[in-house]
């Protein structure tokens, strides 16, 4: 893995962490974060994903087998364990990925009377030296307490929205959601952005869709959109991600092209 340059002092630069969020499944959410994050390991950008959704999707398709997960993400935030310890590398270089399995939709409960429970993933990464420029968070299909922690650990959140007829339903709570975390446990939170999914240039309520949320959202809203594309769908099945399933693919290039428009604004900021 290509490690970015440590700072003058010796001490390595804090990660910009980003959560992927909706709470509304078979929007792309689990597919952008894989992609995006293997699309930023190929630009030599280090990245780390953390699988923080108990279906365990994105460790899936990252060929990450359910047999090779040992320590994991649940034992992080239950305060068992290091986050540096539940590191595993991927088949791509400069990706690295913290797995989840089922025990972590135990969570949850086991963590509504702990100190700090909103907490726990911010401090476990807080209390690791990482040498990664960004650290992408794969969020639950819910608003629940993981999704929360999510949002707390976050410097901003990623939205993926699918071009469909109920793309703006369920958006705004998320918002609130957001805009509560951001008052009482995050003040640095932001909307990083948010990226169009599932998007069929051949069906004009995708276009109306697109149209409508640019029209709320303003820049916000990615330039890039992740097109409907079967070899996207594919490849998670492979244990791969669409980029090294078929790099030629329309999908595979949106999710390249996604990628360097999220540096350059990383870079404007």
């Amino acid at each position: 893995m290509t490690a970015p340059k440590p700072q003058t002092d010796g001490t390595p630069k804090r990660p910009r962490v980003i959560a992927i969020v909706n709470q509304k499944g078979g929007v792309g959410k689990t597919t952008t974060a894989v992609n995006l994050a293997t699309a930023l390991a190929a630009a030599h950008v280090p990245v780390l994903l953390i699988d923080f959704d108990p279906q365990g999707n994105a460790s899936t398709g990252l060929g990450i087998d359910q047999r090779q997960r040992g320590t994991g993400i649940y034992q992080v935030v239950l305060d068992e364990v290091p986050l540096a310890s539940a590191i595993q590398r991927t088949a791509i270089p400069g990706l690295d990925v913290i797995s989840s399995s089922v025990d972590l939709s135990g969570a949850e409960v086991e963590l509504v009377s702990g100190v700090e429970r909103e907490h726990r993933l911010r401090l476990a990464i807080a209390q690791a030296r990482l040498r990664y420029e960004y650290i992408l968070i794969d969020c639950p299909p819910s608003l629940g307490l993981l999704t929360v922690n999510a949002l707390v650990a976050a410097d901003s959140v990623l939205v993926p929205l699918q071009c469909e007829f109920y793309a703006l339903e369920g958006l705004s709570h998320l918002i609130r959601t957001i805009e509560r975390v951001k008052r009482s446990l995050n003040p640095a939170l932001e909307i990083q952005g948010l990226v169009l999914t599932m998007f069929d240039r051949r069906n004009n309520l995708s276009e109306q869709v697109a149209a409508d949320v640019r029209g709320h959202f303003g820049a916000k809203v990615y330039d890039t959109v992740i097109p409907r594309n079967v070899r996207v769908s594919e490849a998670p099945s492979h244990g791969k991600p669409v980029l090294l399933y078929d790099l030629r693919s329309p999908g595979a290039q949106a999710y390249i092209q996604l990628a360097a428009e999220l540096l350059k604004r990383e870079r404007q900021r």
